[in-house]
């Protein structure tokens, strides 16, 4: 199974789908159905097993989790989802309900443009002319329910690099090329234009933040006029930009540069460049979150369905 997220996330156990599955299977071995057709149609340990199985064949494709965020990225289907999630549906019925908020499909493109898709990533079944949503759809519809904009802002059919920046930042605020270095050279200011027009990420107007520090070199061996001394006292140990020096001493920007400089020449001043960063907004941040809830749930139901194939 490849996967395109990062970082590598670790089920909680208390919500582990393998451990609903030894549940199930504990109370399966003190059951004794009366013929093993009523095993089949009843018992909820062979339909989940059954499910992973197919999953697992599913899960096991090149870029199977692009190809399931690419899935989700279309609001007709994460309706259809919710849908059947609540109950099995024929075709009529889904019709009628898509009907009913605006959307007016045939049946011929309500199942090949909406269902096989769901179908193929393992997120719904089909069964006697009817769908429903597998177990491990149902769960992935429940994280989505948390960030109902979630087909809208991302880009559909793409290699899903947006998805990939928005996991990484979650760790940490990030510069231009910590993010290239995970993208590649060309493609990197085209994907952070997107999540910045889509309000996913922000970063400060500046290129870069240039900080003015103290140097080790004792003030009383040289000579400083009135203004000297007062940017170079009002410097602090930790630093300050240009525009702080300027707000605590009442000079100009313009007259901050001009004495910064000469400080620089007497060697009392030296500059340190912090590179401009890139982190989540509040709505990127929901977003990821999500994004990573979900690759949770695709962890843990592709350990299981090894769990059940082995």
């Amino acid at each position: 199974m490849t996967t395109i997220l990062s970082p590598t996330i670790k089920a909680e156990k208390n919500s582990s789908l393998q451990g609903t599955l030894q549940s199930l299977e504990a109370k399966c071995k003190n059951c004794t159905p009366i013929t093993p057709l009523e095993c089949i149609t009843r018992c909820h340990v062979y339909k989940l097993k059954n499910e992973l199985r197919h999953l697992s064949e599913t899960m096991n494709k090149p870029n199977y989790t692009k190809e399931l965020f690419n899935v989700l990225k279309n609001e007709t289907r994460l309706f259809i989802m919710q849908a059947i999630c609540n109950e099995r549906c024929s075709l009529d019925k889904l019709q009628g309900q898509l009907g009913k908020e605006g959307r007016f499909y045939s049946q011929d493109t309500i199942t090949e443009k909406y269902l096989r898709p769901l179908i193929a990533v393992g997120l719904a079944n089909e069964a006697l002319e009817e769908y429903n949503a597998t177990s491990f759809g149902t769960r992935i519809a429940n994280a989505l329910k948390s960030f109902p904009e979630f087909d809208g802002k991302l880009r559909a059919h793409s290699e899903c690099h947006e998805e990939t920046v928005l996991q990484y930042l979650l760790l940490a605020p990030k510069t231009y090329q910590n993010i290239e270095d995970i993208l590649g050279l060309n493609i990197t200011s085209r994907v952070l234009e997107r999540l910045l027009s889509a309000g996913l990420i922000k970063a400060p107007e500046e290129r870069e933040y240039i900080f003015f520090f103290k140097s080790k070199r004792d003030p009383t061996r040289e000579t400083l006029t009135v203004t000297e001394q007062k940017i170079y006292d009002a410097l602090g140990e930790e630093g300050v930009a240009a525009g702080k020096l300027a707000s605590k001493t009442g000079l100009c920007i313009r007259r901050i540069y001009k004495y910064i400089k000469r400080l620089k020449g007497k060697k009392l001043v030296f500059l340190r460049r912090t590179p401009k960063t890139y982190s989540l907004t509040c709505k990127g941040q929901k977003l990821a979150l999500v994004l990573q809830e979900i690759k949770q749930i695709v962890e843990d139901t592709w350990n299981s369905s090894q769990q059940v194939i082995h």
